[in-house]
């Protein structure tokens, strides 16, 4: 606490929840109604209606302020109430205590993984490149301490350390918990403002050591002297006091690089937080943590550790520690962000062009006829457990950001909500296996830099990882969207133009990019092979609908570019190729393909069969209609064939048994044949159209085209065969069609 500047004087401290507190140096003759005068001078409120108290109880005007401090003390804490509008009153909003200010938040964010991954983030922001979490069990002595209260806080703890060192704007920054100092900065990724104070899940006293100081956060404010939050040491000017409070300080000693020689040096070269765990239900939350619980966020962490650096640009490593009792150190998980070997300059190269463009964009530059930079590398994510199992993902990734004049509205926003309209977007590589490549289920998720937490509002329903610098909810969990509720956000319109603008921009540049990279992967590992690109096109049947504006603007591009790989082994442009829906690797299919690429035409597989999505009502009317013209080869790939099971299946030309559909008959009613209702054609069709059908099976005597209807899964008797005495009403050519 600083020394009072005159000893004579005592200091009188007003407490008021709406102007504030107010410092006067008194002597100690002054009456309780002079300090009413001065307040009165100060803020305007007149004396008469003002009440002063002491400890809880009204003072007289006309005690004298030395009569109410301790011997020895210089220092006197007064509470100001005032009686409202009346007679000139104080009138105004007030801000709730900072322990309720804290819990408001914590209701907000939940606790859980995503408090380590904000941690991450403000190592980001700050430009390291490493970042370590350590539980430790270590119990520190309790003698000598800066209060008596504090020794609660000397026993286990969750510590994260990283490699770079507060600023002091970061300094300024943590201790300015209603607003970001960070949003005035498009680069932090850590901008909102609340991500540090979610570590009030796990503790009540946090503490700082970087740099030449150390500091200790007290919300509660008892630690350090009534209404004072924290207190700061610095290494160099209070180095008695340190060293007097040895105790209090020795946590800070012997781990991630400092030691008792860095308090001699006056200086620790990173950044070193220290959350005592809770022990007991406090005013701030009800939370006890212990091992099990810290263990549990590790595993949380653990569970998407192969993404979280895939956007960074700074951190390229985290690890996950812990010391047990007796001072053994082990690493429990590690997980790191490396260059490919033979593009060892890539990333550095394209994130280099990115700053340029972000600086670009943020100095109102036009972008004259650039529009949308992208840059483009290759990066390998490797995850190694305690046990050193080592798994390793590859990745695709392209950055990408808007420049000025693509979107005015987009500038708007951006300039009014301190906005970058940076864009990522991340292939997964796997290894080369056939036609494999990456895989067509993979689930996309949407990223603000760091991952969002998993679950339906983060699904994206496309086959690569999306980061933005999205507009998040308050609890920084989701991405706004504008919904009736929300219809005017300018947040929620900002991401809506994103997706519409930027987004396929990147995602074409990453397409066409992944077929560059196969093309010439005779001189480079690329893992991904032909066929494998396809699988990163995003199938519009499964694009979450906030997506879908992505798929028009990117398709319209795309199938402009030779990104169609034809069975010769050229990559083609759509509108260049004849595409194959034959089953490769039956004769006649080979000697078709052969034929057509003979005649000089590329030929390519379809990519992906569309499936008809109308009413059950449509599909009928659609099959009466195919059916009109007895052409019923057009029948083929149809999903129009009508079950009784209520569902639909398409058309083959398999001659498969298991693929048989029946048709019921008086002979045969479908109630002797239970369970079997996808087997059977819905008897409730009009007869026309039943009609058709078994012209339709008829039609494949002779050198007619077979025109099988595929079931979508056998019938399952005790013999897994079809019943005996049904399989003349099979929809499929023999001798005879029915019995």
């Amino acid at each position: 606490m600083a020394a009072n500047p005159d000893p004579r004087l005592l200091r009188v401290t007003v407490l008021h929840e709406y102007i504030g507190h107010r410092v006067f140096q008194v002597p100690p003759s002054v009456a309780v109604g002079d300090v009413k005068q001065r307040i009165h001078e100060d803020t305007g409120l007149p004396t008469a209606e003002q009440q002063l108290l002491h400890n809880g109880k009204p003072l007289r005007d006309g005690v004298q302020t030395g009569s109410l401090v301790h011997p020895g003390s210089h220092e006197i804490f007064m509470t100001l109430q005032g009686r409202g509008l009346k007679g000139g009153g104080r009138f105004g909003q007030t801000t709730p205590p900072l322990v309720e200010f804290l819990k408001d938040i914590l209701r907000r964010y939940p606790e859980g993984g995503q408090i380590l991954k904000e941690l991450i983030q403000n190592a980001e922001d700050a430009g390291a490149t490493a970042v370590k979490f350590m539980y430790d069990e270590t119990e520190y002595g309790q003698e000598s301490l800066w209060a008596n209260d504090m020794a609660q806080y000397q026993g286990a703890a969750l510590y994260v350390y990283n490699n770079a060192v507060f600023s002091t704007e970061d300094w300024n920054g943590i201790q300015e918990i209603a607003r970001s100092r960070k949003r005035d900065d498009p680069l932090k990724v850590g901008r909102f403002g609340i991500g540090f104070n979610s570590v009030y899940h796990i503790t009540d006293v946090p503490s700082i050591f970087s740099g030449d100081q150390i500091g200790v956060l007290d919300p509660h404010q008892t630690l350090f002297g009534p209404h004072e939050s924290g207190q700061c040491w610095n290494l160099r000017s209070d180095m008695k006091e340190i060293t007097e409070h040895a105790d209090q300080f020795a946590p800070y000693a012997g781990l991630f690089g400092s030691s008792e020689q860095t308090f001699q040096d006056g200086s620790f070269p990173g950044t070193l937080f220290r959350f005592p765990l809770r022990v007991k239900p406090s005013l701030l939350s009800p939370n006890i943590y212990n091992k099990e619980k810290v263990l549990e966020l590790f595993e949380s962490f653990k569970a998407d550790a192969d993404t979280v650096l895939l956007f960074l640009k700074s951190v390229q490593e985290v690890s996950l520690h812990m010391r047990e009792s007796d001072g053994t150190e082990r690493t429990l998980f590690r997980v790191t962000a490396g260059e490919d070997p033979d593009g060892k300059l890539e990333r550095p190269g394209s994130l280099k062009s990115l700053g340029l463009a972000i600086d670009s964009y943020g100095n109102g530059v036009p972008s004259g006829g650039e529009g949308v930079t992208c840059a483009t590398y290759q990066v390998n994510i490797e995850t190694q457990d305690e046990a050193k199992e080592t798994q390793r993902t590859t990745w695709l990734v392209c950055n990408s950001v808007g420049g000025r004049g693509v979107c005015a509205e987009l500038d708007a926003l951006a300039d009014d909500l301190k906005f970058i309209p940076a864009i990522g977007i991340a292939l997964p590589l796997t290894p080369a296996h056939g036609d494999e490549g990456a895989s067509a289920q993979f689930p996309g998720r949407a990223f603000c830099f760091l991952p969002l937490p998993p679950g339906e509002e983060s699904a994206t329903g496309l086959p690569v990882h999306v980061s933005g610098f999205f507009g998040l909810t308050d609890n920084r969990r989701s991405i706004k969207w504008r919904e009736v509720d929300q219809w005017r956000d300018p947040a929620a319109l900002w991401n809506e133009l994103l997706v519409l603008t930027v987004i396929p921009r990147a995602y074409f540049t990453l397409l066409c990019e992944a077929v560059r990279r196969i093309q010439t992967q005779e001189d480079q590992d690329f893992p991904l092979p032909p066929q494998g690109a396809y699988a990163a096109w995003p199938d519009p049947q499964r694009v979450r609908s906030h997506w879908k504006p992505i798929l028009e603007p990117l398709f319209r591009d795309l199938l402009q570019q030779k990104v169609v790989y034809s069975l010769s082994g050229s990559w083609m442009a759509a509108q260049e190729v004849v595409f194959s829906e034959l089953e490769e690797g039956e004769a006649v299919s080979q000697a078709v393909i052969g034929f057509l690429q003979a005649a000089g035409l590329q030929v390519a597989k379809v990519l992906r069969k569309t499936r008809h999505k109308g009413s059950s009502q449509e599909k009928l009317l659609l099959l009466e209609f195919v059916l009109g013209d007895a052409c019923y080869s057009e029948l083929i790939g149809l999903e129009l064939l009508p079950l009784q099971n209520e569902t639909f299946v398409a058309f083959s030309s398999s001659v498969n048994e298991k693929d048989a559909v029946y048709i019921t008959s008086e002979e045969y009613p479908r109630t002797l044949y239970p369970g079997l209702e996808g087997r059977f054609v819905l008897d409730s069709i009009k007869p026309t159209v039943m009609n058709s059908l078994k012209q339709a099976a008829k039609s494949r005597a002779g050198e007619a085209p077979v025109l099988l209807p595929q079931s979508l899964a056998p019938a399952s008797t005790a013999s897994g065969q079809a019943p005996r005495s049904v399989r003349g009403l099979q929809l499929r050519f023999r001798d005879r069609w029915w019995t």
